[in-house]
């Protein structure tokens, strides 16, 4: 219940232009933080038996509402965590009182009305035409209960594709940040350390795209600047920094090309385990490309027969971003192929 009840003061005080977001410039009185403050506050405050008794989210909406316009006529908002400190210190006057009338005025059935006027149909933006249609007589709370338990079942049958769409762009920010940005020792050790907590799975694509990175380096500056991550990179690969010592640049560049590789066929299987119900995800894509571009032909036409059978009808199935990194994988026709294709229509 409480999680609600905060997410709904979020979105209602947005709306009505009293919180600091895009669509107001900035221009609002309160901020996520004093709506953070006041349920801080009121889950301490409060009785259990306040937030479990009342089934009513929108009267718990309004009984809070009206505290906060209590601390707007007041001007005074108290941090939770610091004695003493007002959060309304150096903010307008006149907007808080404004504010405070706005939000004293509020009661259950204009939130009720708002809740089904605005709320509901935001949530039901992208539902099919078949589930907004049940909203068009919602007179009854049976009727009423059978279009939000429909925008609630289309919703969740959803969140694997909302979740892999995340996964997706989170993929390819990794690789877009390493390229502009670069890779030392130190980042190197806070990435894998974050993304150990964060997603395993692209825990592995970082390592896959960081060996590709330091593979594309090594065969334009040579080796010497990258001694010491080499070491730190074998570490992470399991591999004796020794035997990569007595490697030629040309050789340490193969490696790491094929470790990049390995890596990113472990991450592609880990993605189709996990998304292949909505996407269609092949798992040997770059294990096909690099067998083309070391002249294995034979192995790579098995592989892009097997993987253009599985790809004909796909709705949806990854990317992979055209970054310097991924094109020392493929043959230099292909490379050639490619550019053409973008100078003929860069949206590709």
């Amino acid at each position: 219940m409480k999680q609600i009840v905060y997410h709904l003061l979020r979105v209602l005080l947005k709306t009505a232009g009293l919180t600091e977001s895009a669509d107001n410039s900035g221009s609002g009185t309160l901020s996520n933080y004093h709506i953070k403050t006041l349920m801080l506050w009121s889950c301490e405050l409060k009785p259990r038996s306040w937030w479990t008794d009342n089934f009513s989210f929108t009267a718990i909406c309004a009984d809070l509402l009206h505290i906060l316009s209590q601390w707007l006529y007041q001007g005074y908002c108290p941090h939770y965590f610091i004695t003493g400190c007002n959060l309304f210190d150096h903010c307008d006057r006149a907007n808080q009182i404004c504010a405070a009338e706005r939000l004293s005025n509020i009661d259950q059935g204009q939130l009720i009305k708002w809740f089904f006027g605005y709320y509901l149909q935001k949530c039901c933006q992208q539902c099919p035409l078949t589930v907004l249609r049940l909203f068009d007589d919602i007179s009854t709370s049976e009727k009423l209960w059978t279009a939000t338990s429909a925008v609630v079942q289309w919703r969740q049958s959803n969140v694997k594709r909302y979740s892999w769409n995340a996964f997706q762009f989170a993929q390819i920010r990794v690789s877009q940040v390493i390229y502009t940005l670069s890779v030392t020792v130190r980042s190197y050790f806070v990435w894998m350390k974050e993304l150990s907590m964060l997603d395993s799975r692209l825990r592995v694509y970082f390592i896959s795209f960081v060996c590709l990175y330091v593979a594309r380096k090594l065969s334009i500056e040579g080796s010497s600047k990258w001694t010491k991550f080499l070491a730190v990179l074998c570490d992470g690969l399991g591999c004796n920094i020794s035997l990569l010592e007595t490697k030629k640049t040309s050789e340490l560049v193969d490696f790491l090309q094929k470790s990049a590789v390995e890596h990113l066929t472990t991450f592609r299987q880990l993605e189709a385990r996990d998304f292949g119900s909505v996407a269609t995800i092949v798992t040997t894509d770059f294990e096909e490309m690099y067998a083309f571009k070391r002249g294995e032909y034979q192995h790579c036409l098995q592989l892009s027969a097997q993987n253009v059978r599985t790809l004909l009808y796909a709705v949806r199935m990854p990317d992979v971003p055209l970054l310097p990194e991924f094109l020392q994988l493929l043959d230099v026709d292909i490379v050639s192929l490619t550019a053409l294709t973008l100078i003929v229509d860069p949206r590709v």
